[in-house]
């Protein structure tokens, strides 16, 4: 019998360590595979990307290579596309990287003057003489172009 007061035996206790375990191991399952991409090593690689070639990009010039006169006040327009690179140096004219004389270079000015009035970018080499450069002027001019326009390079001291 119990007896009353501070020396009363508590009941005994039912121990459920079996039946937790056995709870336990049913809720631990081996996860399903995830057929998921992980795209963010891509996007890592294509802003990387994107950054070269923003860094890239406005070095890169058309034409052939020239050393262009230097200018105080030089204004930069950005390179759309859309304009016709005249190339002047001491061994001849390039209309892009196309070496041209002559009748050549004639008919080659119509022909992309022809369709849209598309503005002429001449880039001439400092060491030529303005005569040689204003023979080339004369023919842009004969082929029609609206807009023409001189390249130089920003005086820096």
């Amino acid at each position: 019998m119990a007896t009353a007061g501070p020396y009363r035996t508590p009941p005994k206790r039912k121990r459920k360590r079996a039946k937790i375990h056995t709870h336990r191991a049913s809720m631990i399952s081996t996860g399903k595979a995830r057929s998921e991409i992980n795209v963010t090593p891509l996007v890592d690689v294509v802003l990387v990307l994107l950054i070269i070639f923003m860094v890239v990009t406005p070095m890169l010039h058309r034409g052939v290579k020239i050393d262009l006169p230097e200018t105080a006040h030089h204004q930069k327009h950005q390179d759309s596309g859309e304009q016709l690179v005249v190339s002047v140096r001491g061994d001849g004219v390039y209309i892009e990287t196309d070496k041209l004389e002559g009748e050549r270079l004639s008919a080659r000015l119509r022909q992309e003057l022809k369709t849209t009035s598309r503005p002429v970018h001449i880039r001439a080499d400092r060491s030529l003489s303005y005569g040689a450069v204003r023979k080339v002027l004369e023919e842009v001019h004969a082929a029609g172009a609206v807009t023409v326009g001189l390249g130089t390079e920003e005086h820096k001291e």
